[in-house]
């Protein structure tokens, strides 16, 4: 499977241009977090680019679906099979809903990173620029903390990266903020 294969399906499940970029962002944060893990010696499966197309369309649905839990990665989880994709990519995507154990690292990744980068562009869209390049980790740190901010991101679900990932919250958010802020102008922040 290839990343111009996910923006397909991203495209034919009719993904508001917000959603799209919510599956850009968690795309180069799942890069992001394999190359860490690589490089700590914890030999995450598959590759880079697999763990982006699993970002991409971790809720490629979630639209089409009209935000429905029973329903989310359903649709996606058809494509997927019908194109012959990876089965962690599969996995990974069904994982994030609940849908699935959780096995991988890509899969655990992908839990932990989704709630992280809305609140991420939250923090972002607060900034009197509205830019990514405006944050730091301490910022986003400081968000995270205020529970009022963003409400709706599931903190318990974020530090997980720690209990399954084994990454510290505040070097997690620094990888992800990172990855975001690299690809700023794809995402319009």
């Amino acid at each position: 499977m290839t990343r111009e294969d996910a923006i397909k399906i991203m495209d034919d499940l009719g993904n508001s241009p917000n959603m799209k970029k919510h599956g850009l962002a968690a795309g180069y944060v799942m890069s992001a977090l394999f190359d860490y893990l690589q490089k700590k010696g914890k030999k995450p499966e598959l590759s880079n680019e697999i763990w982006g197309i699993a970002g991409l369309l971790h809720d490629a649905d979630y639209e089409k679906t009209n935000k429905s839990e029973e329903l989310h990665t359903e649709e996606t989880t058809k494509m997927l099979h019908h194109i012959g994709a990876e089965k962690e990519i599969i996995d990974a995507v069904r994982g994030h809903a609940d849908k699935e154990l959780r096995r991988t690292l890509m899969s655990k990744s992908i839990y932990a990173c989704d709630e992280l980068t809305g609140l991420i562009v939250a923090a972002a869209l607060v900034q009197p620029d509205k830019k990514l390049k405006s944050l730091s980790t301490e910022s986003v740190m400081r968000k995270f903390k205020d529970k009022s901010f963003a409400a709706g991101a599931n903190r318990d679900q974020i530090k997980t990266c720690e209990s399954e990932l084994k990454i510290p919250l505040e070097e997690f958010i620094s990888i992800s903020l990172q990855a975001m802020q690299l690809y700023s102008n794809e995402l319009g922040l």
